[in-house]
């Protein structure tokens, strides 16, 4: 009776960072890092972004038409809608780890089904706020 010694597992420990970006992610790790960095975004740009410009357009009615005079460029604009977008994914795919730690969609068809609608209602919302913020509406 011989026994046969299992099957090594490939190990991959010189990884280089071509073959990192050829990784094909699940879109449930996709809504997970994308979530991660958005929760950043929001973080970084609340002290150095939002705040100034708030307390800028509070200031008085000059101040208040200062901003929106740079508020109307074009790529200040753009900057908002990344702000807008980093908002609105970071709340959809907050709600949706929500419904996961409650036990919800855990099993593997209904989380990627999740998290492909996480990606989906979120950049048609950041549509809807940039055809308002473009003025198309």
């Amino acid at each position: 009776m011989s026994e046969t010694a299992p099957k090594q597992r490939p190990q991959f420990r010189n990884v280089s960072v071509g073959q990192i970006l050829t990784y094909r992610l699940p879109p449930s790790a996709k809504v997970s890092i994308l979530h991660r960095i958005s929760g950043a975004l929001l973080f970084l740009a609340l002290p150095v972004v939002l705040l100034p410009i708030l307390s800028l357009s509070l200031g008085s009615p000059e101040t208040f038409e200062s901003v929106s005079k740079v508020a109307s460029n074009p790529l200040i604009k753009i900057i908002f809608l990344v702000l807008i977008w980093s908002y609105l994914h970071h709340f959809c795919a907050g709600i949706r780890f929500l419904a996961l730690d409650l036990g919800k969609g855990s099993d593997k068809a209904s989380s990627q089904k999740t998290a492909v609608s996480v990606i989906v209602i979120s950049l048609l919302l950041t549509l809807v706020f940039a055809l308002k913020l473009f003025g198309v509406w």
